[in-house]
């Protein structure tokens, strides 16, 4: 296409792909940037018309053989003219030869389909309002508690994500707590600001009790305002504690690969950690 380039982002043009992102109502955290970077520096791209970013897509590679999609956006006043479609093309080639993973609104379903992507499930995203009291057994996370973390992430993850853990953890102004059962970890969470209130993920946890005793820790760390958790619909302790809870749903997304779903332990997963970086 005359006048349009696809290329690569580098760090300093990520902001702008997370202001359009929250201009479309993702609300993607306010510092996101680094470990989204951190991640896959060569995974994120960004589509010029004649000099000018109109669009974006990341499509970060994970381990030898794993693939996320997200962030794929043409900015609204530049929309009908095809460029989504070489964004997309690019995204496929960076990821080409992995088993390629994405969260798709649902309305955007059967346009992914068209490419070889199909549902493995839903997940539902759920507003809470901050506040309240943390429990007792919440305690911080320190870096000693890494491995233990990063190989409880390893069993919800289809590779291993050790640099972009890290930086997640590591972000300014996130909060990460944590659980201890009688043989290590019980789980870890995250919490993060955003635009709009605050994000929880990833919220992992081996028992529903621990799930619990971390969200409500970190509901209270928030403050006022909402919170929001993204639980994969097929988890049924999962939404047993949105719903206990009386978290509201305000949003839906689709879980959809490119070939056989990947074999994890949803079963550990009561909030995902990002719909665009998985």
């Amino acid at each position: 296409m005359k006048g349009l380039a696809v290329r690569s982002m580098t760090r300093a043009e990520l902001p702008w792909a997370l202001d359009l992102a929250a201009s479309e109502g993702w609300n993607p955290g306010l510092s996101d940037a680094d470990p989204f970077f951190a991640a896959d520096p060569e995974g994120f791209f960004v589509a010029e018309k004649d000099g000018r970013p109109v669009g974006c897509i990341s499509a970060v590679r994970y381990g030898a053989g794993f693939g996320f999609i997200g962030l794929y956006i043409v900015a609204p006043d530049q929309r009908g003219h095809g460029y989504g479609h070489h964004l997309w093309s690019r995204a496929l080639f960076h990821l080409e030869g992995r088993l390629t993973g994405l969260d798709a609104v649902l309305a955007q379903q059967e346009n992914y389909g068209r490419s070889g992507f199909r549902t493995a499930y839903k997940s539902l995203r759920f507003q809470a309002e901050g506040g309240g009291g943390g429990p007792e057994q919440v305690r911080p996370m320190t870096g000693a508690d890494f491995p233990a973390a990063l190989a409880l992430d390893r069993e919800t993850f289809p590779e291993e994500r050790a640099v972009f853990l890290r930086a997640w953890l590591a972000a300014p102004g996130a909060t990460a707590l944590a659980v201890d059962g009688r043989d290590g970890l019980d789980g870890f969470g995250v919490l993060r600001p955003c635009g709009t209130g605050h994000k929880i993920g990833p919220l992992y946890a081996r028992d529903p009790a621990a799930a619990e005793a971390i969200f409500l820790g970190l509901k209270a760390a928030a403050g006022s305002g909402p919170v929001f958790l993204d639980v994969p619909a097929p988890h049924t302790e999962g939404m047993a504690l949105a719903e206990n809870h009386r978290l509201r749903p305000v949003f839906e997304t689709a879980r959809m690969y490119d070939g056989h779903a990947p074999h994890v332990n949803l079963n550990l997963v009561y909030g995902v950690t990002t719909f665009e970086l998985g």
